[in-house]
């Protein structure tokens, strides 16, 4: 069944970042959430590199596993859900969770990567202060 969805309107509707970005990773697709989730807005992002919003220390290790995956036309991540720090544009460090999907032309040659992003950060801290609290009260009954 075919339904008539206005791609533009559903990508700044939903809730979870959808960026894409080209062979050179170059942002070419960043919707409402994106600008929500990591604070810079469409025109700041597009036509930039995703160091944008890749920590530093991981820049040359996303970098080169990119590049990787632009040869050979494949990620080694496939539809896995990935939990990774991310980098917002006030500098803070994001909990991020997302999954990626690549994209190719008509000659099934790697023409970018999809990814759609999901803000972890708060659940994230919520965890790590319960995991505290348990190893308190852990270490409270030896």
């Amino acid at each position: 069944m075919k339904t008539n969805v206005n791609l533009e309107n559903l990508l700044d509707c939903i809730g979870d970042a959808v960026i894409v970005s080209d062979a050179n990773e170059k942002i070419v697709l960043w919707n409402a959430a994106a600008t929500r989730i990591f604070g810079y807005s469409e025109a700041e992002a597009l036509g930039n590199t995703l160091d944008l919003i890749v920590p530093e220390r991981q820049h040359q290790r996303h970098s080169e596993g990119y590049s990787k995956s632009m040869a050979t036309g494949k990620t080694r991540y496939g539809s896995s859900l990935l939990k990774v720090p991310a980098r917002h544009k006030d500098g803070r460090t994001l909990s991020i969770a997302f999954t990626v999907g690549m994209l190719f032309d008509e000659n099934h040659r790697a023409t970018g990567v999809t990814a759609v992003i999901r803000d972890e950060t708060e659940r994230f801290a919520q965890e790590r202060a319960m995991q505290k609290r348990l190893s308190e009260l852990e270490n409270l009954q030896a």
